[in-house]
């Protein structure tokens, strides 16, 4: 059996109420791009580390975009700004619904968390 028509016959067991292994599961949840409580409950982010901003890459595009040095107040800025958007991106309701007060908590939440230098 070649691993597409598998992969096929294994989610239509699923589709029919049979639940994958919790290891079956997060190889799913990887190759989908969502995380594992998710795909599992319908609850908690739709994409694995929505809100994670990888600083590297922002800097990077930042500098390519503006043609001007990446720095660290502009950084922060920036970070909270995507953080937002991913938080609005993953948490969009069905009927297109995007919740600005939720997005501030998580935002306040998050710069509490924020280690210090």
């Amino acid at each position: 059996m070649t691993s597409d028509l598998l992969r096929l016959v294994l989610f239509r067991k699923y589709l029919n109420g049979s639940e994958p292994s919790l290891q079956k599961a997060n190889q799913i949840a990887m190759k989908a791009n969502c995380s594992l409580e998710w795909l599992a409950t319908g609850c908690g982010y739709l994409y694995r580390q929505a809100e994670v901003v990888d600083q590297a890459a922002l800097a990077v595009a930042f500098e390519h975009v503006k043609g001007q040095p990446f720095q660290r107040q502009t950084a922060d800025e920036q970070t909270r700004i995507l953080s937002g958007y991913q938080f609005l991106r993953t948490h969009k309701k069905a009927d297109g619904y995007l919740d600005a007060k939720a997005m501030a908590s998580f935002l306040a939440l998050a710069k509490q968390e924020k280690p210090t230098e």
